[in-house]
């Protein structure tokens, strides 16, 4: 369990409300058991997680017996600023993603300029950090042996990136047997995602979501819409799901019609 044993220093540890980012966070804790006011635990919320996103990361805090700080993306004073929620008072309806759209002025974040992840995610957590009094951390991140390709150097000052699950060599087979032996998981449809329309998801994925669950995904559509642009080049959501309404079931039996590829979920 060393490669989970805590940087010295203030230690961040960004829970995504995956299984991945959970299963790293428990490792961390049985290493290090209770932990420091030095180390903090916290899920931004940008509105549009699944459901069973929020309530995953709330029953990793109760089962745990951790605190985990809740924070969403807002704007005071014409600034971009953060504020603190809870499992219960967190926008479910895409609040806080629909107030960074607004601040844009006809500008949608998309696969080049993934603004959405930036600000919501990364630099709301830097805020808070910030306004606890916070100058350099260790910024905790879930990725795994297997994806190592990913691993990066912080490019900000005020942080280093930590990277306990590929010190451990853990992959993706190791996260899953954890699960899997596990009282409680993650309810969310495989290949739905934490963020329930990211245009990160491949055309066929985007396509059978607005078949399985129209209401929610109508919001991504409205957003085009209001804006007048979109959020990935190869069309509008809102044509998209007028093609699925027409076409109905035949199409996803076609694996040659639908763009399969996928350029990954947002990770946070």
């Amino acid at each position: 369990m060393t490669a989970y044993k805590l940087p010295d220093g203030n230690v961040l540890i960004s829970f995504s409300g995956g299984r991945t980012s959970g299963y790293m966070l428990h490792q961390i804790l049985q290493a290090n058991g209770s932990l420091p006011n030095s180390c903090r635990v916290t899920f931004a919320n940008t509105g549009r997680e699944a459901t069973g996103t929020l309530d995953f990361v709330q029953e990793c805090a109760q089962r745990w017996g951790i605190h985990i700080t809740w924070l969403e993306y807002t704007r005071a004073n014409n600034r971009s600023t953060f504020k603190t929620v809870s499992h219960n008072s967190a926008g479910r309806n895409g609040e806080p993603f629909e107030e960074l759209i607004n601040s844009r002025r006809g500008y949608l974040p998309n696969q080049q300029t993934r603004y959405c992840t930036s600000e919501m995610k990364v630099l709301t957590i830097k805020r808070y950090l910030v306004n606890e009094g916070w100058t350099k951390w260790s910024n905790t991140v879930g990725i795994r042996a297997d994806e190592a390709h990913r691993l990066r150097t912080s490019t900000d000052k005020r942080w280093n990136n930590w990277y306990p699950l590929n010190d451990a060599q853990a992959t993706k087979h190791t996260v899953k047997s954890f699960w899997d032996a596990q009282p409680f998981d993650l309810k969310i449809t495989p290949g739905h995602g934490n963020c329930d329309g990211c245009f990160l998801k491949s055309e066929a994925t985007i396509a059978a979501l607005f078949r399985d669950m129209p209401d929610r995904m109508q919001w991504w559509a409205d957003q085009e819409q209001k804006v007048g642009a979109t959020f990935h080049k190869r069309g509008s959501y809102g044509a998209l799901a007028e093609f699925v309404n027409k076409q109905q079931s035949w199409l996803f039996n076609d694996e040659a019609f639908l763009c399969q590829a996928d350029g990954g979920e947002c990770t946070g």
